[in-house]
């Protein structure tokens, strides 16, 4: 039974007397300290495999838990910790520490060993058993599993010198330190911390050198002087798994893509390789799904799929309960919905949704025309209004079908046809889609197969259209208002993507109907969409199909994009492109030529003065806030006279950029 501790107090270590240094010893009694933090108060799957493969060398597993714990949370927990001591999430990990070594008190005399060590990793994606058994070895007071190099001048100072430390998710100390004068004193003098930096300044980057500098010794398991860089659990986390290293550190999966890109970091690789050694990376999709940005965790993880036409994936012996929902509102295009549906692998049923009984009997004579041989049962609905269009019909009247547990996966596609926009344009964006969910049946198959072997796979679909739509840069338009304020009623706290969402432009995907229980048990009503006329960006319909993936993410599934190789060519060299013509005129790497287009601002296309207040931005930032105060009511009343001049003339606007790594823990960067 683990012992529950709450406490905000703060205590004075103790001192006790000092014993020499020396190897962990045969049948010693070791200590560890496990500092976790969730935003939601939860214990991912990840935390509990961690701690139950630890357990092994272990006497007793003291959680200190930062900030909220749910009561499913404090069950698994106490399913594996001796102790739980719940506080208030100030002082980051340090704080933590502390107040957990002031909890545990003159017990920690009994112990040879003391680990410190976070939640900021995923593993053992190596055995434990040879790192604990070479650094039990060894006469040390201290050691670390990876360490950090020396930098200067120091990045968070810009002046003297970050000193090489070992790395905070890991620290083992032996009772030469822990129970030591310095040791006492280092915690009972440590300051507030009330910023990252102050974190890594007053501990991560001081508690290596500090007590080096006093005469005790430490080691590295995996040190960096080994790797060719001075970061290796971040920059070649490969190289430390093929070395045996079995922490694999999170932040490669959420950091900022263009700093990935700089440096080469390929965190697909890392999975892979993670994968190979055994660890279970649904544990890794599980959580980085619900605490990272999506669009960030595709681009570093690279959770685009391209599949060739030729089925090599699908398990026939494991079949899928597969339905079609289809919404027909242009009968025209009946034969080419069922033409795509028809590739899939394994029997399936039809639910067609259109909005006039005419319609029906067409789709219905075309259907008696038609031999698909794996087409069970079709269900023609005929729906009391076309409000929504595809989405009122999917949300309203398929609610039935969304809500039951009859089918494993569900493809939604629908006869879109984008009037908008130019003919070419329209064909391709209904191509971009179908053919990349239903291509051919080796496609097909092989992308129900993920579904069979992705147990935590939510959902997929085509890439974000680019070609024929101006949607990078803006793909929010005008719907990042109206997606915040219903992801916060239906319970979504995935973070948001800027400068676009991951989302199934057009709304076709496949998907798992537990994954969208989110959005699916939602009641809605027809009342509840505006009328076709009135379909524009900011309507329920445009957030719904920005908000699939951050509600697919929010239950623990993960989602993916996926592509034929033919679509892959093409979309590669034309994003090639257009990325070489806009690079031409602005030097450095994309993470420069971001930083320096962000810190400009939306200028281009606001003739003067857009280039007036690009210059202010970039060379003189200090006069900002007193032109501010002049040009921010001017503005306002511009935009009111032009909106009651022209209603759309703000409806896509641009949205202010956020940071990659929004509502994200940023203790993890070292």
């Amino acid at each position: 039974m683990s012992e529950t501790i709450r406490t905000a107090e703060q205590k004075v270590l103790p001192v006790t007397e000092v014993t020499g240094r020396g190897p962990f010893p045969e049948g010693g009694k070791r200590i560890i300290v496990y500092l976790l933090w969730d935003p939601r108060g939860d214990v991912d799957d990840y935390v509990d495999y961690k701690l139950r493969r630890l357990r092994p060398f272990a006497d007793h597993i003291f959680v200190v838990v930062n900030g909220d714990l749910t009561d499913r949370g404090r069950a698994r927990l106490e399913g594996v910790a001796d102790t739980i001591l719940q506080r208030e999430n100030v002082g980051y990990d340090v704080w933590g520490y502390k107040t957990a070594l002031e909890s545990i008190g003159d017990g920690l005399a009994e112990y040879d060993e003391l680990i410190l060590m976070n939640y900021t990793w995923f593993g053992p994606v190596n055995p434990f058993e040879p790192v604990f058994e070479r650094m039990d070895a060894l006469d040390v007071d201290y050691w670390g599993m990876t360490d950090h190099g020396k930098l200067r001048p120091n990045p968070f100072t810009r002046e003297g010198v970050l000193h090489a430390h070992i790395q905070s998710h890991w620290i083992a100390v032996r009772p030469s330190l822990f129970l030591s004068e310095e040791w006492r004193r280092y915690w009972a003098e440590m300051p507030q911390i009330v910023s990252y930096t102050d974190s890594i300044l007053s501990h991560e980057s001081r508690f290596t050198h500090h007590f080096h500098s006093l005469g005790f010794e430490y080691e590295v398991a995996f040190p960096h002087r080994n790797y060719s860089t001075w970061h290796p659990a971040f920059f070649d986390a490969e190289a430390l798994m093929d070395d045996g290293c079995p922490a694999l550190k999170r932040r490669p999966f959420f950091h900022d893509p263009l700093l990935l890109d700089r440096q080469a970091i390929i965190g697909r690789r890392y999975v892979e390789k993670a994968q190979e050694l055994g660890y279970p990376v649904e544990l890794i999709w599980q959580n980085m799904s619900r605490g990272s940005q999506p669009k960030v965790l595709n681009t570093n993880a690279a959770m685009l799929e391209i599949m060739p036409d030729v089925d090599i994936s699908y398990d026939t012996a494991k079949p899928l309960r597969i339905a079609v929902i289809m919404h027909i509102f242009y009968t025209e295009l009946t034969r080419e919905l069922f033409d795509y549906a028809a590739n899939l692998p394994s029997p399936y049923d039809v639910i067609v949704t259109t909005d006039d009984a005419a319609k029906a009997r067409v789709i219905a004579e075309i259907l008696r025309e038609r031999e698909d041989p794996r087409l069970r049962e079709v269900d023609i609905r005929v729906l009391p209004s076309n409000r929504g269009r595809d989405m009122g019909a999917f949300f309203v009247g398929c609610r039935d079908i969304l809500r039951s547990d009859a089918y494993d996966v569900i493809f939604k596609i629908h006869s879109k046809k984008t009037v908008q926009e130019n003919l070419n344009a329209g064909n391709f964006f209904r191509r971009h889609q179908l053919m990349n969910l239903l291509n051919s049946p080796g496609y097909a198959a092989n992308l129900v197969a993920l579904f069979q072997k992705e147990e935590g796979l939510g959902m997929v679909y085509a890439p974000t259209i680019h070609i024929g739509y101006p949607t990078l840069g803006r793909g929010w338009f005008d719907n990042k208002a109206n997606a915040k304020k219903m992801a916060d009623k239906i319970g979504i706290r995935v973070p948001f993507d800027d400068p676009s969402p991951l989302a199934p432009y057009g709304c076709m995907f496949a998907f798992r109907p537990a994954a969208l229980r989110l959005m699916s048990d939602v009641d809605l009503g027809y009342k509840d969409y505006p009328s076709p006329k009135e379909h524009f960006d900011g309507s329920i319909a445009h957030v719904q199909e920005r908000l699939f993936t951050y509600a697919v993410n929010e239950l623990g599934f993960h989602t993916k994009t996926v592509a034929t190789t033919r679509y892959a060519a093409i979309s590669h060299t034309s994003l090639e492109y257009k990325l070489d013509r806009m690079s031409k005129n602005i030097q450095g790497y994309p993470i420069d030529q971001v930083g320096l287009l962000d810190g400009a601002g939306d200028f281009l296309g606001g003739g003067f003065f857009g280039y007036l207040k690009a210059y202010i931005r970039l060379r003189r930032p200090r006069a900002i806030p007193l032109l501010r105060s002049v040009y921010v009511p001017l503005r306002g009343t511009y935009r009111a006279l032009r909106l009651a001049t022209n209603p759309r003339a703000w409806r896509r606007a641009r949205p202010e950029p956020e940071s990659a790594e929004l509502a994200v823990d940023d203790m993890e960067l070292l």
